[in-house]
């Protein structure tokens, strides 16, 4: 394979973002098979995205002055649970 060189890397990449910007989503593209490894990549990525959502939310409801067992009621644990998960981060 060929050495690209700078200018036409570029023009690539133009090509994709022209591409990208044009884009007309239509009814069904969303339903297109993902391969099984994008989908636990994927999985995994909104996982850890909620869980630091979550440890956010649980800094902002302590620092409103819950309490840990309202907070486990909220997350659907016990105050105790909430606190050893969350304690040191809140």
């Amino acid at each position: 394979m060929a050495r690209r060189s700078v200018a036409d890397i570029k023009a690539r990449a133009d090509e994709f973002a022209d591409a990208f910007e044009n884009y007309d989503p239509k009814l069904g593209d969303q339903d297109a098979p993902v391969p099984p490894v994008m989908a636990v990549k994927l999985a995994a990525w909104r996982r850890d995205a909620a869980e630091r959502e979550l440890a956010d939310a649980v800094r902002a409801a302590r620092d409103q002055r819950l309490s840990w067992r309202e907070v486990g009621e909220a997350i659907g644990t016990s105050g105790e649970a909430a606190r050893q998960r969350y304690g040191t981060s809140a």
